[in-house]
């Protein structure tokens, strides 16, 4: 018999005038979580509802949402009590994240993790609902060497330990109305080593890097997000804005088994196919949109990202909407 349920904090921009939505969800995500910015949905239909259970040393948080996209950006502060990993399980819609050069697009049911106080970049095209568990980093580093090369990755969520991970983190969201204090805060331990297992799972083989070649490799990641809709972005230019020799920046991504370019021109695919999806662009041509993003032959962009997606960019287009 439960003596009392798990106590929980909820706030939605339902209960604010619709002209005090933005400024509050910006407020409420900087107090709640880490300062970003926000972009509201095209039409401006701006809705955000977060329930907040305290869970031990962690925090579990349901959202649902219209479409939006969230940036933090460089630089900006964050609180002690905000150093924290958070662990994302996507429950409906669809999830971009964007941290260190790396984007992952999640499904339904699949976990990915990303570092709340450095730069990340999260977008939404349309209505969705998640988890996030809050773990301070401290729990986690202790738990994962090489943590901080393991953002911004996807863990399945349909088989494996990030199947067992992901149900055991939904089930819990879903009860936790209904479990008393003391049977809510037991599930909080066994999710830490879930999530400790999953992420493991994924974690890169090139964790070992040390972190001076680590630093060097996201510098030049974030020269080439800088400069990503320059069509003459090369290795020369790139070496160059960087201040490292050319051999040295693709010896770097031999430990992503990958090369300079095919970082390039991935990141450019990557960034027009979210384009082809988002609303505010739906009035843009294909030209238009692989122009904006560095692409000066239309003929072998649509080749490429093929090669990439599986299908053409109109059918890309078409089949999402």
């Amino acid at each position: 018999m439960h003596t009392s349920n798990t106590k929980a904090l909820t706030l939605s921009t339902a209960d604010v005038p619709r002209s005090e939505r933005q400024g509050w969800l910006r407020e409420v995500i900087g107090r709640e979580y880490v300062k970003v910015e926000i972009s509201p949905p095209a039409d401006g239909a701006l809705f955000n509802e977060m329930t907040i259970y305290p869970w031990e040393d962690l925090r579990l948080s349901a959202i649902r949402s219209n479409a939006i996209g969230i940036e933090r950006l460089p630089g900006e502060p964050y609180r002690s009590d905000q150093d924290a990993y958070f662990a994302v399980v996507l429950l409906s819609g669809q999830y971009s994240l964007e941290q260190q050069g790396r984007e992952v697009f999640l499904r339904p049911g699949d976990i990915t993790l990303y570092d709340a106080t450095r730069p990340h970049r999260i977008y939404c095209p349309r209505t969705f609902s998640k988890l996030i568990v809050s773990i301070p980093r401290t729990m986690l580093r202790d738990r994962i060497a090489g943590i901080e090369h393991c953002t911004a990755l996807r863990i399945p969520g349909k088989d494996g330990i990030g199947a067992v991970a992901s149900m055991f983190l939904r089930g819990s969201a879903s009860q936790a109305g209904r479990l008393n204090p003391h049977e809510f805060s037991a599930l909080a331990e066994q999710s830490l080593g879930l999530l400790t297992l999953a992420i493991n799972s994924a974690r890169p083989a090139n964790f070992h890097l040390s972190r001076s070649r680590s630093l060097s490799l996201y510098r030049v990641k974030a020269f080439v997000e800088r400069h990503l809709s320059d069509p003459g972005l090369n290795v020369e230019s790139v070496a160059s804005g960087v201040g490292l020799s050319a051999r040295y920046i693709n010896d770097l991504f031999k430990d992503e088994e990958t090369s300079l370019m095919r970082h390039v021109w991935r990141r450019r695919l990557e960034n027009c196919a979210k384009n082809l999806l988002d609303s505010a662009h739906v009035g843009h041509s294909l030209s238009e949109i692989a122009l904006r993003w560095g692409f000066n032959d239309l003929s072998h962009f649509s080749r490429a990202f093929k090669q990439r997606f599986g299908c053409s960019p109109r059918e890309y287009r078409q089949r999402e909407h």
